[in-house]
């Protein structure tokens, strides 16, 4: 059995706050590190924060493609527990895959006191373009789709190829959360880019009319490209939802 190291910085982080807590989740070939910022910014408005590491990420992407959606749901459900041990309150956000497990928790667990998905993924046509173009193929993998930011000199730590079972994986995902969005009824800020290269804007105009919550709002990030909790819009992020939780609570 191969080995796999945890790459710097895209280890999991726990901040411990008060009694409201905050599951952190990055997205789909990236890692822990994509999410710090955000984490950190919620951690010093004194909320109880983790980020865990999705099952196969931060590592190496043969490790991904041993993975399953099913254990990548695991992990933030065990995420979710982690948090209740000692908070009362518990919100969800997450960025890309990040926020399509984060809306899958807000079908599954009713108790979750609001959400906050980042460019979240329910139908991505050109990874499923390319997915039926090699599935069938000796193709393993594909050139990644991380670092899709904006502002110059910044960058994701995230794979550099994408393995093709992978993206069946998001897809199987994708499909299950975005034909149960009409159950999330939660309070949820939507984050959506205007131009992303990655998941198109529609999926977070079709999250904010299919979701049925009473209290949910879209806001659009102007100079932000997939990668927003890096890019240029990553403190009207962090300042949005800390306003947004607090309102809440």
């Amino acid at each position: 059995m191969a080995e796999f190291h945890i790459m710097k910085d895209a280890e999991e982080f726990y901040y411990p706050g008060n009694n409201t807590g905050v599951l952190v989740i990055h997205g789909f070939t990236g890692s822990t590190q994509s999410m710090r910022f955000l984490g950190e910014q919620l951690a010093e408005a004194g909320f109880t924060i983790y980020g865990p590491r999705l099952t196969g990420h931060g590592t190496a992407p043969e490790d991904m493609e041993k993975s399953t959606y099913q254990e990548w749901i695991q992990t933030v459900e065990d995420g979710l527990e982690k948090l209740k041990a000692t908070c009362s309150a518990v919100f969800v956000t997450g960025l890309s895959m990040g926020g399509t497990l984060t809306l899958y928790l807000a079908e599954n667990h009713p108790e979750i006191k609001g959400i906050v998905p980042i460019n979240a993924a329910i139908e991505m046509p050109e990874l499923i373009e390319t997915y039926e173009q090699h599935r069938s193929t000796d193709t393993k993998f594909v050139d990644g789709i991380g670092s899709d930011i904006k502002k110059e000199g910044v960058e994701e730590l995230a794979y550099p190829k994408t393995p093709v079972k992978s993206m069946g994986e998001l897809i199987n995902l994708s499909k299950l959360v975005r034909s149960n969005l009409a159950k999330i009824n939660v309070p949820a800020l939507i984050f959506s880019s205007t131009v992303d290269h990655v998941v198109p804007p529609e999926n977070s105009q079709e999250i904010y009319e299919s979701i049925i919550s009473e209290n949910r709002s879209i806001i659009k990030l102007e100079n932000s490209f997939h990668v927003a909790t890096l890019d240029n819009d990553k403190e009207l992020i962090a300042e949005k939802s800390i306003e947004f939780i607090k309102s809440i609570m």
